[in-house]
């Protein structure tokens, strides 16, 4: 469940609609669910036709999902339109990991680098 862009230059205007997330915005679509005007923060959709897809397992996107909540429309958290670094998921299980492990550990063995060869 996704925006599509429609309108002209500097009047966009969007349809929210169903579609595979392999398919592209502007592509075909499975169903149009309703539109939404972002100049006047107008948002008209088939909420019944939103249920139903959301009981089906469609995920709607960042965008979608908050313009849906902030309705009323349904009821989940907001979701965050930008992905968290890599890094910062990686390191937060690496941690706990180190605190519920016990105190006494066998440690690790030491990485050794390969040598450079002398050029001759």
């Amino acid at each position: 469940m996704r925006l599509q862009r429609i309108g002209k230059k500097s009047q966009a205007y969007f349809r929210v609609i169903v579609t595979e997330h392999t398919k592209k915005p502007q592509g075909e679509f499975l169903e149009l669910l309703g539109s939404y005007d972002p100049h006047k923060k107008d948002l008209k959709v088939k909420k019944d036709r939103i249920e139903y897809w959301l009981s089906k397992g469609v995920r709607p996107s960042p965008t979608v999902n908050n313009l849906l909540v902030n309705k009323s429309i349904i009821s989940a958290p907001k979701m965050l339109s930008w992905k968290p670094k890599v890094k910062a998921k990686t390191a937060a299980p690496a941690e706990a990991a180190k605190a519920s492990a016990p105190a006494e550990s066998a440690p690790e063995a030491p990485v050794e680098e390969p040598k450079e060869e002398a050029a001759q």
